[in-house]
């Protein structure tokens, strides 16, 4: 087999001289040689056997793997492709509902706040509210305290301008219950506000 091997060169390389013949007297470019014919087809089909025995296969298997490494490559391109898409989407689906929650949690903050405000309001009025009864009751018992102070000087006047009217030397205490039973049926003037 390896002598086969090594004779199968040898004999290619010697074709090209076994197949000339010498030149022809008058031999045209296109008149046949047959000598020539024979040994150029001989060695085609001699080298066609050889390639398709030898070489076909691998070149033929190699350009499968090729084609199969690059079809491999392509799906998988394809397949990171979709992923990528797929996640690409997913992100954005997040982004999307982390928007959609802040705008919440933004819409909660202001409704927060605004409530917040409203009780703060209501707080202030129900203190003013608060602070001006106190103020009206205040007024009230000064006015009460007032007109009591202003019914004791009246009375005290009442009976010092009597005393001094008859010249005699009545009981204060006397003329005092006096006067403040007249005073008690007298109905006490409405005070304007």
């Amino acid at each position: 087999m390896r002598s086969f091997r090594l004779s199968v060169p040898m004999l290619l390389l010697a074709a090209p001289l076994l197949a000339q013949e010498p030149a022809a007297p008058g031999g045209t470019l296109m008149s046949l040689q047959t000598n020539l014919m024979f040994w150029t087809l001989l060695i085609f089909l001699v080298l066609f056997y050889l390639l398709t025995k030898f070489a076909f296969k691998p070149i033929t298997a190699a350009v499968e793997a090729r084609e199969k490494a690059l079809e491999d490559a392509l799906a998988s391109a394809k397949r990171d492709r979709d992923e990528a898409a797929a996640l690409l989407a997913e992100h954005r689906a997040q982004l999307d509902a982390a928007r959609g929650e802040v705008q919440k949690l933004i819409a909660d903050g202001r409704a927060t706040a605004e409530k917040m405000r409203h009780d703060l309001m209501e707080k202030a009025r129900a203190e003013q509210q608060d602070t001006v009864e106190r103020g009206v009751q205040e007024i009230q018992r000064e006015k009460e305290r007032a007109v009591a102070e202003l019914r004791r000087e009246a009375i005290e006047m009442a009976i010092a301008g009597a005393s001094r009217v008859i010249e005699e030397n009545l009981d204060s205490e006397k003329n005092r219950k006096l006067v403040e039973r007249f005073l008690s049926t007298l109905k006490p003037a409405k005070a304007t506000h």
